[in-house]
Order: structure tokens, then sequence, then C-alpha cells
């Protein structure tokens, strides 16, 4: 599929917090404890619905034609939620997941465009999320065995883009105290 938009971010004064990390580890579970907490909203994994259709229709995986759609769909999202939200939008994976996706899925490759995007975004805040709870499976879920590897994939990146992160890690309960004091360090 060819890529025609500019995968763009709206801007806003809106806190933007990504919930960020390897997969099956309690990222959807924090974006709607926190935008339940903060009486706002939280923009869902579009990849997930995306892909999961692709499954359930032609029993086929992502490949890398289907990264610009998936870029360009979370972005939409993003772009739709911010007019609805309140005071902090909280994300369900932003652009660099797609890149990481690509460069540990593809021999190290990511369409240009999508790296494009990912050094013109801006948030707030990423919430690294750890990888000390139980892996679920799924039909999209393809990494079960290398959580730790990915895990330090993940901060890497985050150290290579000079991102202001917290490491969430622990229960449920302990996530949420932990993202809420980071947050509040910030916006309050």
């Amino acid at each position: 599929m060819t890529q025609t938009k500019l995968i763009q971010q709206q801007h806003s004064s809106l806190f933007r917090v990504v919930v960020f990390g390897p997969e099956s580890t309690g990222k959807t579970s924090l974006c709607k404890d926190l935008a339940a907490h903060y009486k706002t909203l939280w923009v869902p994994e579009f990849a997930r619905d995306y892909l999961q259709e692709k499954w359930d229709t032609t029993q086929e995986i992502c490949t890398l034609e289907d990264l610009p759609t998936i870029a360009q769909g979370q972005m939409d999202l993003e772009n739709e939620a911010l007019k609805s939200a309140s005071k902090v939008l909280f994300c369900d994976t932003n652009i660099l997941v797609t890149q990481i996706w690509s460069e540990t899925h593809f021999d190290g490759y990511c369409d240009p465009k999508i790296i494009a995007a990912v050094n013109q975004v801006h948030y707030d805040l990423y919430l690294l999320t750890g990888v000390d709870i139980p892996w679920e499976a799924d039909d999209l879920r393809d990494r079960p065995n290398d959580r730790e590897g990915m895990f330090e994939y993940f901060k890497v990146k985050l150290e290579e883009q000079n991102v202001a992160y917290e490491y969430i890690k622990g229960d449920r309960e302990n996530r949420i105290k932990q993202a809420t004091t980071a947050i509040d360090s910030i916006i309050l």
C-alpha cells in the first residue's frame, strides 16, 4: 500500500503520555486506569484491531507494507482524541513503537517516512512498562521468549530519542501509583 499522506501530529496544549513497552506488559490496562483516574481519554492501539481483522480474514500476519497504514491510523486516532480529551491524553502506543516493531521484525529496516514522523512528534512523558507480569498469548503476539531483549530495545530507543520516561513495574496497583506520581510531579 502506498502512503501518500504525511504522518503529522496535531498541536495541542494537552499533556501527552505514551504507555510504552513490549507486548503483553499491561499497557492497555494502565491506559484505561489512568484515563479513568484523570477523567480523560485514552487512545487505543490501531494496529491491534487492524492486524486482528487481517488475521481473522486472511490468516496473514503483519507485513512491512502494513506499517505506514498502522502509523497513520495510530496518529489519526490520537489527533481525533485530542478534540475531546481533558488536560492529559494517554496513548496506548505511538509511532516510535511502529519504528521499533519494524526494526525488530524486518532486519533493522524502517520506512523513512515513519522515521521522519518519529522525529517530529512530541510527548511529554513515556511510561516504560516492565516485563514483570505474566505473558498473555493471543493471535498477534509473537515474542514470548524475548521479553527482556525487547524491553531493552524499547529502553534504548527512548534514550536515543532523549525523551522523559518513567520505568513502571509491579502489580496493577503499584503501576498506577508509580504512573500517577510521575504524571502529577509534572502537571500539578
